[in-house]
């Protein structure tokens, strides 16, 4: 039996088509309604409508262009959001029902920590993620295609301080004395130049 591998992604049209036949795995009961219409300056990918009536924006890219794709995405987003009422009356049997929303799906092979962030800040019902990967035979293609669940990297909180340690005051970046090495020559020369907190930008 043939060892399946990562191959390099098929002609854009192809790796659509694919794509589109997999829309379920990350949308159940999805229906493709439209592919590559222009948008706002440029073509959304896949155009589909869930089973609620929520149009769904899918914008397919290549490794390094997730985070492009989200201000993309928001601008697509808008644009549509601001069309559905016409295409509403331009076909009233597709199902589509504004007041369900509009949400818009980055998918690519690799996402970075930035455009995971970015998405969530907009919200699981506006933007969701996903990879797709290509693997291959040799004869065969085949993509696979699956969601995340667009949270945040996690920031570890910093360790409490120990007990009665004196707490030094941070400089604006959040940094102490101690994280730039400064002695208490250095600090009390500071302090002489350093105006009084009331006396900082008051422009005289």
């Amino acid at each position: 039996m043939p060892e399946l591998s990562l191959r390099a992604p098929p002609p854009r049209e192809e790796l659509l088509r694919q794509l589109s036949d997999r829309l379920g795995e990350l949308m159940p009961g999805v229906r493709l309604l439209a592919a590559r219409i222009l948008g706002a300056e440029s073509r959304i990918d896949l155009v589909a409508l869930e089973p609620t009536g929520r149009v769904a924006l899918v914008m397919v890219g290549e490794d390094g262009e997730d985070l492009e794709l989200v201000a993309r995405g928001m601008a697509q987003r808008a644009w549509v959001e601001a069309r559905l009422g016409d295409w509403l009356q331009l076909a009233p049997n597709l199902g589509v029902r504004p007041e369900a929303g509009l949400k818009v799906w980055i998918v690519c092979p690799s996402i970075r920590p930035q455009a995971v962030a970015a998405a969530s800040q907009l919200g699981p019902d506006a933007f969701a993620l996903a990879v797709y990967r290509c693997v291959g035979d040799g004869s065969t293609l085949e993509i696979l295609i699956e969601a995340l669940d667009g949270a945040p990297p996690r920031r570890e909180a910093l360790p409490p301080a120990p007990a009665g340690a004196i707490e030094v005051p941070a400089f604006r970046t959040g940094l102490t004395d101690a994280d730039l090495g400064l002695t208490s020559a250095e600090r009390s020369e500071f302090d002489a130049f350093h105006p009084p907190r009331g006396d900082v930008f008051r422009g005289r």
